[in-house]
């Protein structure tokens, strides 16, 4: 399985795993699984920091490279058509990262792990947390 990892999700993976269900934690130990962090939580992640809006144990330059190479989660970069795509999503939730991240799992076929409900509105396949 090919599993995108909203923002929040991947920043429990590090700091809060037991908010997953063991369920959700196998699958996310799994070797077989394929983890996936978008650009764009990268982005939302270096934002919210310079925002004094997320505490990390160190500058988003230093932890996420660290801590995807710790849960071996691969970058998932952001394309063109992914951007465009965004245009093409019903407008059931605001957030620009969010919307990004769904353009990304519709187009490249991938799970997305997310506790957001709106999120989970779109026509794509996800995985609740819990």
């Amino acid at each position: 399985m090919r599993l995108l990892l909203d923002t929040h999700c991947w920043l429990w993976l590090n700091a809060e795993p037991k908010r997953f269900s063991k369920k959700v934690r196998a699958r996310l130990e799994d070797p077989d699984t394929e983890l996936l962090l978008s650009s764009a939580s990268c982005w939302e992640i270096a934002i919210k920091f310079a925002l004094g809006k997320l505490a990390l144990p160190s500058p988003p330059d230093e932890y996420v490279p660290s801590r995807m190479h710790l849960t071996r989660t691969s970058a998932l970069p952001i394309t063109p058509r992914h951007a465009l795509h965004v245009a093409a999503l019903p407008a059931l939730h605001r957030d620009p990262f969010d919307r990004l991240i769904v353009a990304q799992a519709h187009l490249e076929g991938l799970v997305l792990l997310t506790a957001d409900p709106a999120v989970r509105a779109y026509p794509i396949e996800t995985l609740r947390p819990r």
